[in-house]
C-alpha cells in the first residue's frame, strides 16, 4: 500500500519566478502559520534568468536590482527618442538575489520541497490531491497555485511569440551609457512577417545585456539569433574583438489573444503566464506576477482564498487582440506602431498602459495615437472572427507554445563563449 498523502494548506506547483515571488511575499507579510509545499523537479538557484520591468521606486525590490534607469531610448530609422519615464523607473532584476530571498523565506515558513513533477491535480472542492512522479509523495492541499508553463486553453485568432537571445557583454573599455537603457531599437532588419528590435540594458559603462528580440509566429535557429546579435552589435559600433560574451540568455514567451484560464477548478489557481500575467502585445510578465504574489499573500494574511484579480482589464486584452491582429495582417508596421505610441503619449502613460494601470480616458488617448483606418480594419476583423469562432469553434488551427527549458541552449547549438540560459 502507498503512503498516505502529506497534508498542506498551500501547494505551489512549479518553482520558478511566480512561485518565488509568492514565497517572498508570504514571508514579507508574516504569513507563517500555513503549511506550504513546493512541487518542482528543479530547485532553482543562481543566475538563470533576467527580468526587466517598470515600477515605482521605493519598494522591497530596490536592494535586489542590478540596475535601474529613469530614461529609456526608443529608436526607429527616422528618430532617436530619449524618454523620461519618471515617476516610474525601468529596472533590471537578475534571478540570484530573488532565489536567495526565497531560500530565507522557505526557512522562515518551514516549506516542504518535493523534488518531482506534478502528474495530476484532482480538485475535490474542499481540497486538491497533488500526484507526484519519480517516487515523490502525494500531497493533499487546501489550495494549489500552479505556475507551470502551458499554452492557452484554446488557440487565439493571432498566435505570435516573443523570442529572443541576449549576450551579456564585457567590454575592455567604456562603451555603454549606464544612465539610460535602450527599450526598443527598430533599426534591426525587419522580418517578412513580424517585428524585430534590439535592446540594451547597461549595468555600467563596460558591462551590459545586449539582446535581439522578435515578435513573430516562428522561432529562428541558434545561428540566426547569433547573426542578428552580431549585426546589432555592429550597428551599435561595438567592436566584437574588444568584448567577451560572459553569458547567453534565450527565451520564448507567448503573444496571443488565446485565453489563459486563471482558475480551472475551485481550488486550483494559475499564476504567471499560465494565469494570464503575460501582456499579449509585448510579452512583459514580471510586474503582473509581482502583483499576483502580493494579492495572494495579502489574501492569505487576511484569511481569504488566495485568488488574485485578473492581471489586466478586459478592455486591455481586447485592445491587445486588435493590435496583434493589425501587426499580423500587416495593417501597420511594428516600428511605426510603437514609434507613434511613444511620440504621441507621455512615456509613463504608455508604460502604465502596458501594465494595465491606465484609466479608460487614458486608454482612449493611447488608441487615438494609432493610425485610424488600419486599426478600424483590425477592430472589424477581430469582431467578425469572434462571431465566427462562436458559430464554428473548431475552425481555429491547433497551436502550442514551445515550453521553455531552463539551463539549455537553443537546439541549434551552443552559444559563442558563453552558457545557455533562459529569461
Amino acid at each position: 500500500m502507498g503512503c498516505a498523502p502529506v497534508d498542506v494548506d498551500l501547494a505551489l506547483v512549479g518553482g520558478g519566478g511566480a512561485a518565488s515571488l509568492v514565497l517572498a511575499a508570504l514571508a514579507r507579510h508574516g504569513v507563517d502559520d500555513l503549511r506550504v509545499a513546493v512541487v518542482d523537479p528543479v530547485h532553482r538557484r543562481g543566475q538563470d534568468r533576467t527580468w526587466a520591468f517598470w515600477d515605482q521606486p521605493g519598494n522591497d525590490l530596490d536592494e535586489l536590482l542590478s540596475a535601474s534607469w529613469s530614461q529609456v531610448e526608443v529608436v526607429t530609422a527616422e528618430a532617436q527618442r530619449t524618454l523620461d519615464v519618471a515617476p516610474l523607473r525601468y529596472a533590471m532584476l537578475r534571478s540570484a538575489p530573488i532565489y536567495d530571498r526565497v531560500a530565507e523565506a522557505e526557512r522562515r515558513l518551514g516549506v516542504i520541497r518535493v523534488a518531482a513533477g506534478a502528474d495530476s491535480l484532482s480538485d475535490h472542492g474542499d481540497g486538491v490531491l497533488v500526484g507526484t512522479g519519480a517516487g515523490g509523495p502525494a500531497l493533499r492541499a487546501g489550495w494549489v497555485l500552479d505556475s507551470r508553463p502551458r499554452p492557452p486553453d484554446r488557440p487565439g485568432r493571432t498566435n505570435w511569440l516573443q523570442h529572443f537571445r541576449g549576450w551579456w557583454l564585457a567590454a575592455d573599455r567604456p562603451v555603454f551609457d549606464p544612465t539610460r537603457a535602450v527599450l526598443m531599437d527598430f533599426r534591426t532588419p525587419q522580418p517578412a512577417r513580424g517585428v524585430s528590435f534590439g535592446y540594451v540594458l547597461p549595468v555600467n559603462s563596460r558591462y551590459a545585456l545586449v539582446e535581439y528580440t522578435e515578435f513573430s509566429p516562428d522561432l529562428l535557429t541558434g545561428a540566426a539569433y547569433d547573426r542578428a546579435l552580431a549585426g546589432y552589435c555592429d550597428l551599435l559600433g561595438l567592436d566584437q574583438a574588444r568584448f567577451t560574451v560572459r553569458e547567453v540568455e534565450n527565451g520564448v514567451i507567448p503573444m496571443t489573444d488565446g485565453p489563459f484560464v486563471a482558475r480551472p477548478s475551485p481550488r486550483v489557481v494559475r499564476l504567471g503566464t499560465a494565469g494570464g500575467a503575460t501582456r499579449p502585445s509585448t510579452g512583459f510578465t514580471f510586474s503582473a506576477m509581482y502583483r499576483q504574489a502580493e494579492q495572494v499573500a495579502q489574501a492569505l494574511s487576511a484569511g481569504r482564498p488566495p485568488v488574485p484579480s485578473p492581471a489586466y482589464p478586459r478592455r486591455h486584452r481586447w485592445m491587445d487582440a486588435v493590435a496583434l491582429r493589425a501587426l499580423d495582417r500587416d495593417l501597420v508596421g511594428g516600428p511605426e506602431f510603437f514609434g507613434r505610441l511613444f511620440d504621441r503619449n507621455p512615456a509613463s502613460r504608455v508604460l502604465r498602459f502596458l501594465d494595465g494601470a491606465t484609466t479608460a480616458a487614458e486608454d482612449l488617448a493611447v488608441m487615438r495615437s494609432t493610425r485610424l483606418l488600419p486599426m478600424v480594419a483590425a477592430t472589424v476583423g477581430d469582431a467578425v472572427s469572434r462571431v465566427r469562432d462562436r458559430v464554428v469553434p473548431s475552425r481555429r488551427p491547433a497551436w502550442t507554445v514551445p515550453p521553455p527549458v531552463v539551463g539549455t541552449d537553443h537546439p541549434a547549438g551552443p552559444p559563442p563563449r558563453g552558457r545557455g540560459q533562459l529569461r
